[in-house]
C-alpha cells in the first residue's frame, strides 16, 4: 500500500489489484440481532439463519487459526531439534516434520476457504444506519426543511414533454432509431441549457474548493462492486448495471461495466491509499455520464426527461477522517443548497429513510423540486455519508494527527484508521432541465390547444449559455427571459 503525495491522486500508473476488503467483524457479530434488525429494515432480505451462519463461521476461522499457529510453532520447534540433532531418533524427526508439513497445509486450505465464506457473507450485509434516521419507506422520509418559492400550481399545460415536442428540443424517433426509448436526444437549447448547467454547478464546487476531474464512465466491476453498486436488483430478476462484452483482444482482462454515477471512478481514485491526516479532508468534483439500466421500469416517470437509461450529472466527492465526516455532509447539503436557491426552484430537504439508503449509505439526504408539470416533488439531489463502507473496500486509510482520538492506533499496534467517503449530487441534469422548464415555461391557451410563447430561465444561468434568446421556428417561436 502506497502513502498519498498530491501527484499520486492523477498518476497513469496501474494497480493491477486491490486487498480483498477488511471488515469490522466485532460490530457484526457482537450483536446478531441488532445486525439482522438492520438489514431487515434497509429492505436487504437474508436468510434467517444468515447470521448464526456467520457467526460459526467467525469461529471456525478463529478455531482454524489458533490451530495453524499452534502447528506453525511446532514445526519450528521440530525444524530447531533436527538442526541440532537433538530429540527422537533422526527417522522419527523427519516422518513428524513430513506430518507437520501436511497439517500445516491442511489448516492453510481448510482457513483460506473458511474465511472466503465469511468474507461472502459479510459482504451481503449492508451499511449500519445512522440511529437518526427515519425507519421504513420512501414515504416517511422527514422533511428538514423547505426553501425556494411557493409552488406553482400543478398544471398539466407545464409538462415539459410537451413544452419539448412543441419546440422540437427533442426527439423521440431518432432515439427510437438509433438506441431505444429512453435514451434522449437533448436539441437545440436543451443542449446548450446542458452544458450551461454543468459549468454553472461547477464553479459554484470549484469556488468552495473541490478539486475538479473529468473520470472514466467505464470502470471495473470489481471497483462498482466495492463502492455498494449491486450489479442486479435486491429481487435478482433484472440487471441495473450495463455490463461491456469483453472484445478478442481483452477476454482475460477484468470485467467492465458502464457507471451509474462519477461516484464511483472517483472512490476508486482513492483506492489503496494512506492519507496524512492533514491532507484530509480530500475534496474532488467529477463530470461525467451516469448510465441506468433500470430507467424504463417504472411507469409515468419514463416519459420525457425525468427517468433516462444515461445523462450528465456533477458529482462531488469527499474523503474525510472519522470525526469530520458527519460535518463534511453538511457541508456537501449547504453546496447542493446553494446550487438549488440560485436556480430558483420550490426544494424541500428530506432525511431519508432506511430502504432508500442502498447498501452503503449510513446516511442520506434528498432535494426535491416541485415541478409543477408532472404535479409531484421529483429528486434534483441526494447526499450520502458512507462512513468506512466503501473505504474498508477499497482500502483507504489514513495516519491519524497526534491529538486525534485515533491518533493511538498506529502500524506498529494495529491497523490504521479507515477512512470515511461521501458523495453527493451537485447536478443532475436531467432532472434539473424538467424542473426548470416545467416552472419556467410561458404559454397562452386558444381554445383547447396550449401555444407556448417562452421560457424564463434564472440569470445566474446567462453567462454559462452559449445561445442566443430565441425559441423555435417554423412559425412556433418564443423567447428566453432571464430573470
Amino acid at each position: 500500500m502506497k502513502s498519498y503525495t498530491p501527484a499520486r491522486l492523477f498518476s497513469s500508473s496501474a494497480r493491477l489489484s486491490i486487498p480483498k476488503p477488511r471488515l469490522d467483524y466485532h460490530r457484526l457479530l457482537s450483536d446478531p440481532a441488532l445486525t439482522a434488525q438492520n438489514a431487515k429494515l434497509r429492505a436487504f432480505p437474508l436468510p434467517s439463519d444468515h447470521l448464526s451462519r456467520l457467526s460459526e463461521l467467525r469461529a471456525s476461522q478463529r478455531e482454524l487459526t489458533r490451530l495453524l499457529n499452534a502447528s506453525r510453532a511446532k514445526q519450528r520447534e521440530v525444524g530447531n531439534l533436527m538442526k541440532q540433532g537433538k530429540g527422537s531418533p533422526a527417522e522419527d524427526i523427519k516422518q513428524q516434520a513430513k506430518d507437520l508439513k501436511t497439517q500445516v497445509k491442511e489448516y492453510e486450505s481448510a482457513l483460506l476457504a473458511a474465511e472466503e465464506n465469511l468474507l461472502d457473507m459479510a459482504l451481503a450485509l449492508p451499511n449500519f444506519s445512522h440511529p437518526s434516521t427515519p425507519i421504513g419507506p420512501e414515504e416517511n422520509a422527514v422533511t428538514l426543511e423547505t426553501f425556494g418559492p411557493p409552488p406553482t400550481p400543478a398544471d398539466q399545460a407545464r409538462d415539459h414533454t410537451a413544452f419539448a415536442a412543441y419546440f422540437g428540443f427533442l426527439s423521440p424517433s431518432s432515439s427510437a432509431t438509433t438506441t431505444g426509448a429512453s435514451w434522449p436526444y437533448l436539441i437545440g437549447p436543451l443542449a446548450l441549457l446542458e452544458q450551461a448547467l454543468v459549468n454553472y454547478a461547477l464553479s459554484i464546487a470549484v469556488k468552495k474548493g473541490y478539486r475538479p476531474v473529468a473520470p472514466p464512465d467505464v470502470i471495473k466491476s470489481d471497483i462498482a462492486w466495492r463502492c455498494g453498486f449491486q450489479p442486479r436488483d435486491p429481487s435478482g430478476s433484472s440487471s441495473q448495471t450495463y455490463h461491456l462484452l469483453p472484445t478478442s483482444a481483452s477476454k482475460k482482462a477484468e470485467p467492465l461495466c458502464l457507471t451509474g454515477t462519477s461516484e464511483i471512478p472517483l472512490a476508486g481514485m482513492f483506492a489503496e491509499t494512506i492519507f496524512p491526516a492533514s491532507d484530509l479532508p480530500q475534496k474532488v468534483v467529477g463530470v461525467g455520464k451516469a448510465f441506468r439500466a433500470e430507467a424504463g421500469a417504472r411507469g409515468a416517470d419514463t416519459r420525457g426527461l425525468y427517468r433516462v437509461h444515461q445523462f450528465t450529472k456533477v458529482e462531488l466527492f469527499v474523503v474525510s477522517d472519522q470525526e469530520g465526516s458527519e460535518k463534511c455532509m453538511e457541508e456537501l447539503k449547504e453546496i447542493q443548497k446553494e446550487i438549488a436557491q440560485g436556480l430558483g426552484l420550490s426544494v424541500r430537504v428530506l432525511d431519508m429513510p432506511t430502504e432508500e439508503l442502498g447498501a452503503s449509505a449510513q446516511r442520506k439526504y434528498d432535494m426535491e423540486a416541485w415541478m409543477p408539470g408532472r404535479g409531484n416533488w421529483g429528486e434534483i439531489t441526494s447526499t450520502s455519508n458512507c462512513i468506512d463502507y466503501q473505504a474498508r473496500r477499497l482500502a483507504i486509510t489514513y495516519r491519524p494527527a497526534p491529538s486525534s482520538p485515533t491518533a493511538s492506533i498506529e502500524p506498529s499496534s494495529g491497523p490504521l484508521p479507515f477512512a470515511h467517503t461521501l458523495n453527493g449530487t451537485a447536478a443532475a441534469i436531467p432532472r434539473l432541465l424538467v424542473a426548470l422548464l416545467e416552472n419556467g415555461l410561458t404559454y397562452e391557451k386558444k381554445g383547447e390547444d396550449v401555444v407556448y410563447t417562452g421560457l424564463r430561465l434564472p440569470e445566474v444561468l446567462k453567462r454559462f449559455y452559449v445561445g442566443g434568446d430565441e425559441l423555435g421556428d417554423k412559425g412556433k417561436k418564443g423567447v428566453i427571459t432571464w430573470v
